[in-house]
């Protein structure tokens, strides 16, 4: 079960003017389920996005780098079940072949067609079933679609993740609602995980482009689960300008900073609900790192410990065995981090043990209130460094026996 996270209601779900979704049955992978999304953006939208740094890329991610700088985009085409992954040249040609079935149905061009999938890798996709179920997509289009298809991208999620908000923004109001998929597979510089987040403001691309990339820096790429990256990560935004505001182009105005704020709040929201989904999670953790020399050792820290199996392994069985944190922190690649300057605390919403300080344990700590701590279904480890001012945040999650069972009987 997930980690204090469920479904979000059909009713909580806003509509984004310029943006209509479409979700369809095509047995890309299996029968009776979603698996074929459309999205429509209305023309004279503005579409930004970045990608997996996987080497491995896939071949969709190929096709979305090389038609996303030509601008214009006019719709979006996910398919889960197979990723398209590791399928060489045959691969790109059913990405590209995907984008020209999705124009010829929308009357666009093929380069106006951004293609997305996620699931198995090392598979031949199945093009014909999406082509054939592109006519059910499209005529399943519409602005309040956004429910179902935040079901329609869904792999091993146990549930769908979505989120709206609106802003005021030069005295209209603008609307913003994401979606998102990823359990497993999750490793910052993007996860296994798809994110789409849409609003109607005006604002220009070189904006929504700096946007997007420090969107994805303060969620997507500060998540991890189990330390994979993958082949398919992708995250888009989309900027339809029907709000009516002054199209935003300063980086230091008051309606930069408000739509910014948004987007970040939108994105942290739907990276977090990937975490507590994560494939077998019962444990959400905050691993807050203070007092770095910079923002990237802070990172490193924090990644240290979310990545560590022996730490997420301690957590799932609720054992104060903190040593593993020292450990974690020590291998993060700080070559002069001094230890007796270091301080970690273990923390819920309601107390916050200290557990060490100057090189060691705590002479203040005791492992029933460690225990008690960590018995939570939502911690925070904070770490101060002592060495300067700088700060991050990252999120992650437990390792329990299911994980194991998941991953193993992935494909069946």
């Amino acid at each position: 079960m997930p980690v204090n996270l469920s479904t979000p209601q059909p009713s909580e779900l806003k509509a984004v003017p310029g943006v209509r979704l479409g979700v369809t049955e095509a047995a890309i992978r299996k029968l009776n389920r979603r698996d074929l999304t459309l999205i429509e953006v209305a023309e004279g939208s503005r579409v930004s996005g970045v990608f997996t740094q996987n080497r491995f890329c896939a071949a969709p991610v190929q096709v979305c780098k090389k038609h996303l700088p030509a601008g214009d985009i006019r719709a979006l085409v996910i398919n889960t079940g197979v990723a398209n992954a590791g399928t060489g040249e045959e691969g790109l040609a059913k990405a590209n072949a995907t984008c020209e079935a999705v124009a010829g149905a929308m009357g666009i061009r093929s380069n106006q067609v951004l293609p997305f999938s996620t699931g198995v890798i090392l598979e031949p996709l199945p093009v014909e079933r999406i082509i054939a179920g592109l006519p059910g997509a499209k005529a399943n289009l519409r602005e309040d679609g956004w429910f179902e298809a935040a079901h329609g991208i869904m792999t091993t999620d146990t549930v769908a993740k979505a989120v709206s908000r609106t802003v005021e923004i030069g005295g209209k109001t603008v609307t913003l609602t994401g979606i998102s998929k990823g359990a497993g597979m999750i490793k910052p510089n993007m996860a296994t995980m798809l994110g789409f987040v849409a609003c109607d403001a005006a604002v220009s691309q070189v904006l929504l482009d700096a946007v997007t990339r420090e969107a994805a820096d303060l969620s997507f790429n500060s998540i991890t689960v189990d330390g994979d990256t993958s082949t398919n990560d992708s995250f888009i935004v989309i900027a339809t300008g029907r709000a009516g505001n002054a199209e935003i182009v300063d980086p230091i105005s008051a309606e930069y900073r408000a739509l910014r704020e948004a987007v970040v709040d939108v994105s942290i929201r739907l990276a977090q609900a990937i975490v507590r989904d994560g494939e077998g999670a019962t444990k959400f953790m905050t691993i807050a790192i203070e007092g770095g020399a910079s923002r990237e050792e802070c990172r490193k820290v924090g990644y240290a410990i979310g990545h560590s199996p022996l730490v997420k392994t301690a957590f799932f069985a609720s054992d104060p065995n903190l040593g593993r944190i020292l450990a974690a922190i020590g291998y993060a690649g700080i070559d002069d981090l001094d230890v007796g300057r270091l301080r970690v605390w273990l923390g819920t919403a309601d107390e916050e043990v200290l557990v060490a300080e100057n090189g060691g344990r705590a002479a203040s700590y005791r492992e029933e209130a460690g225990a008690r701590v960590m018995k939570a279904a939502e911690i925070t480890v904070r770490v101060d460094l002592g060495r300067g001012q700088e700060r991050a945040t990252i999120w992650t999650c437990d390792f329990s026996y299911d994980y194991v069972k998941i991953n193993a009987d992935y494909r069946s």
